[in-house]
């Protein structure tokens, strides 16, 4: 049986700090493959400057697309809004029954996890494989048997800081992977 990690996210944009962790868990870890959720709609944040799909999709597979570890996967895109985590995985187990999902996350999920739907059932089914990330505490949840805690370096880079730098005008093509920096300058993204 495949044991695949789901990296989700709005990914708005993918940025090398996204790489860095799908890198590091598939090395460190036993997964055999790493898929990146790109998700609609996060329904514990606001919309603010979301892309459309397409364009978040498309920037994920431009970076991605020379890596055989990973892939894209846009499967909340056909699921109904707002996409829910417990029914990502459902779907995913019916479509992919010879698989073992795996759920990536950072530990800065875990103050606010008890708001996921259906969090209980996640941890007694799924398997989460946890990355630390700045500024989180230490939680209880990441002591439960389900949960393997990583030792992975921490990231500091975010999506809104890069937005907003583009926004002012800064070159960020350092943050991002080239084709994706390529793509957001073709088409003027996060400029004002």
């Amino acid at each position: 049986m495949k044991k695949n990690g789901l990296l989700f996210g709005s990914f708005n944009p993918v940025h090398i700090g996204h790489l860095m962790i799908a890198g590091y868990m598939y090395e460190f870890s036993d997964l055999d493959e790493l898929w990146f959720v790109v998700s609609p709609l996060n329904p514990l944040k606001e919309k603010q400057s979301l892309l459309p799909d397409h364009h978040r999709l498309e920037m994920v597979n431009r970076a991605i697309e020379n890596d055989t570890r990973f892939r894209s996967c846009n499967i909340e895109f056909k699921l109904p809004k707002p996409s829910y985590t417990i029914f990502t995985l459902a779907y995913l187990q019916e479509k992919y029954p010879n698989r073992e999902f795996v759920i990536i996350s950072g530990t800065d999920i875990f103050p606010t996890f008890h708001k996921w739907k259906n969090w209980e059932r996640l941890l007694e089914f799924y398997k989460f494989y946890v990355y630390p990330r700045p500024g989180s505490q230490d939680h209880e949840l990441t002591r439960h048997p389900s949960v393997t805690l990583f030792d992975a370096p921490m990231v500091e880079i975010s999506a809104s800081f890069i937005r907003t730098a583009i926004q002012e005008g800064k070159n960020m093509s350092y943050f991002l992977p080239d084709k994706t920096w390529k793509y957001i300058e073709e088409m003027h993204f996060f400029k004002k």
